[in-house]
């Protein structure tokens, strides 16, 4: 699906793209085949019909990873978010008059210090999410360090700079990408990506102990009945669940 070439000196020779955390020192272009851009065409038209759904509510999202830089792959999802804690009603209502149908709803907390986010997933590679409680700066950078779009960015069909998971710089280019490690470059992107340093060690520091020791579970994982709202199920989890209570007090909306 996409062609590698070295930029420094390894003569275009073919590079092999994994998902583990890189910390090669040169830069790598990457230039996409037809099949790339149409699949990215494909996906990113599925972005916008959810995105303009949630629009018509004014209901403002974003969407972030892969599809806003360009280096997406068959198995990439497409990720919408609302940043600020919404309706969940007001979601679901838009989603339900736009035709798309909710395969299922669930709740998250990753780990006791983060929001508690909603998760509405219309098929396993659709989910809109939203938090339900206030992010901390970091968490709300986190979308920004992987690469975030606007409705009107996808619109106007422009690409992002973001970092993939494998801990490498993604840079949009007319062919494809320029992919660079971000490893001992911290400063450097987070002035890039205009976040702070934090953010981008918090996401290193995460995604090499991933690697390392592998992919860890949640604190709360919470599937919705039919008959619950989201709202509910916070309540009962912060009446139940001391760890919730604190980051409803600490950072409530």
């Amino acid at each position: 699906m996409v062609e590698c070439h070295a930029a420094s000196s390894r003569n275009g020779e073919a590079v092999e793209m994994t998902k583990k955390p890189v910390k090669r020192a040169e830069q790598v272009e990457v230039v996409y085949k037809a099949k790339q851009w149409k699949l990215l065409g494909e996906l990113r038209a599925k972005t916008l019909e959810i995105m303009e759904a949630l629009e018509q509510s004014n209901v403002h999202s974003i969407v972030h990873g892969s599809i806003t830089r360009g280096d997406i792959s068959p198995n990439s999802d497409i990720d919408v978010f609302i940043a600020e804690p919404p309706s969940s009603f007001i979601i679901e209502t838009s989603l339900e008059h736009a035709g798309l149908a909710i395969n299922r709803r669930f709740l998250v907390q990753a780990t006791p210090s983060y929001a508690v986010k909603g998760y509405i997933e219309l098929d396993p590679k659709r989910v809109v999410s939203f938090p339900l409680l206030k992010l901390r700066p970091t968490e709300r950078e986190f979308y920004q360090f992987s690469g975030e779009a606007t409705l009107q960015t996808l619109r106007d069909n422009v690409r992002v700079v973001g970092v993939d998971k494998r801990l490498m710089l993604i840079e949009p280019t007319s062919k494809g990408h320029v992919e660079s490690t971000i490893v001992d470059r911290e400063e450097t992107i987070a002035h890039l990506l205009h976040i702070s340093v934090d953010t981008v060690l918090d996401r290193v520091h995460a995604l090499l102990r991933r690697d390392e020791i592998g992919r860890t579970g949640v604190f709360i994982e919470r599937e919705l009945t039919h008959d619950e709202t989201f709202e509910m199920v916070l309540k009962q989890l912060a009446d139940q669940n001391p760890a919730v209570r604190r980051r409803l007090k600490l950072f409530g909306k």
